[in-house]
């Protein structure tokens, strides 16, 4: 087991080279110098044939030549908007404080480019409105638009969800940390111009679960209670915060988040309750009928490939219909992982079949898979998965909903249009 883990992550940080297409390549420019870019694109793209990150530019130029140098990137630009001007660039991937990510966007689709954005998408519901419904990406032929919500494309959320019965979902936990050591004061996630806050860096993600689990949206965020460095400077962004919310059919979303964890990562998790429901059973007699309760849980939702397990627990019942008088009761128990689609399919489970062909190895980390989806919307091929605009229109709702209740207010919006 642990040299799996050694081996697994190994490779996803070093995954092999492979030969790059003569035809096709889809060149990408990166906006910023940004420490995410390594693991969001620069890495993926080595394994990917018709991927090459081409150029990058970054506010100053000698970081921008360091960071080119140290990542085995061709060009370096003098400034973001150089890259939108070169021919040779295809797609931008943008990873600037999220303050900047509406109006790099907007630039980056006007100049004909695709475009990986790193989430949020952008600072408030208003920004994407505009963002997701420009003219630009109504055409025959629009330009590919993706908030980077890379968790989504891994094979360990979506069997995760092929657990799931979205209608009859009760409850539903989140939650996620950052160690401590990792952020100071003075890290962009603490800076409120700069659009941060903790339900922006992490909080996003326990939001994106919570709609993924309903398969819906949430009607109103009942409560939100926050932490924050109380010292004038920084007191506008939540270090850590408590949110709920209430989905259609009275059931409860919660969702919780620390950016000052303890020493010791704690995987993410997502556990989800389900109401009790009837399940056909034509070997009992018509005067019996049998009942489930499920409780489902994912452990390790946002990076799957480092470690995670779903947790399946069945609760079944069979009683008599007359007087619900209890005939027997007893509990399954299932674990399952899905490190790869195919893992998926061998590991069983219900629907396991669905995920038969997909593309992938166990050492793919979610960034990989998001990285195949994005190149073959591009190409025009089909994508087993996606982010649409109206689904991130509808995530910065849920954000500003959250922000609303917990008193700190909407993050800046730009005036860039």
């Amino acid at each position: 087991m642990v040299f799996a883990l050694l081996s697994r992550v190994y490779s996803a940080f070093g995954p092999p080279k492979v030969e790059k297409q003569k035809d096709g390549i889809i060149r990408f420019g990166i906006l910023g110098a940004a420490q995410i870019a390594p693991l969001a694109i620069i890495t993926p793209a080595i394994n990917h044939p018709e991927v090459i990150i081409q150029a990058v530019a970054a506010r100053d130029r000698k970081r921008a030549e360091e960071f080119a140098k140290k990542h085995g990137i061709p060009d370096v630009h003098d400034s973001y908007q150089a890259i939108l001007d070169d021919p040779n660039i295809d797609a931008i991937f943008i990873p600037l404080p999220n303050s900047l990510h509406f109006e790099w966007a907007v630039r980056s689709i006007r100049a004909g480019k695709h475009v990986l954005l790193e989430k949020p998408s952008v600072n408030t519901a208003a920004e994407a409105e505009i963002l997701f419904n420009l003219p630009e990406l109504k055409g025959p032929n629009p330009p590919v638009l993706l908030e980077a919500f890379h968790n989504r494309f891994h094979p360990a959320l979506q069997k995760f969800l092929s657990f799931i019965d979205h209608e009859n979902v009760a409850h539903v936990h989140t939650d996620s940390m950052v160690p401590a050591w990792m952020t100071d004061k003075d890290n962009i996630g603490y800076n409120y111009k700069m659009g941060g806050g903790g339900m922006m860096m992490m909080g996003t993600y326990n939001f994106g679960m919570l709609r993924l689990i309903f398969g819906t949206e949430p009607q109103e965020c009942t409560s939100c209670t926050v932490n924050t460095f109380e010292d004038g400077v920084h007191d506008q962004c939540d270090i850590d915060f408590k949110a709920q919310f209430r989905f259609p059919g009275g059931a409860i979303g919660e969702a919780e988040t620390t950016m000052r964890g303890g020493l010791l990562w704690k995987p993410s998790e997502a556990r989800v309750t389900h109401r009790e429901v009837i399940v056909p059973d034509s070997a009992l007699p018509a005067s019996q009928e049998k009942a489930r309760t499920r409780t489902a849980t994912l452990h390790g939702f946002i990076h799957a490939v480092m470690w995670h397990r779903i947790d399946v627990r069945d609760e079944y019942v069979i009683r008599n219909k007359k007087d619900g008088s209890v005939v027997r009761k007893w509990t399954e128990n299932n674990s399952y992982k899905a490190y790869s689609f195919k893992e998926a399919v061998e590991s069983g489970g219900e629907n396991a079949e669905q995920f038969k062909g997909f593309p992938g190895e166990v050492w793919w980390m979610s960034y990989r898979y998001q990285l195949e989806a994005f190149v073959n919307k591009v190409k025009g091929r089909p994508t087993q998965f996606w982010v649409s605009g109206e689904d991130s229109l509808n995530q910065m709702k849920m954000l500003d909903m959250a922000y609303l209740k917990s008193g700190l207010g909407l993050r800046p919006t730009s005036s860039f249009r």
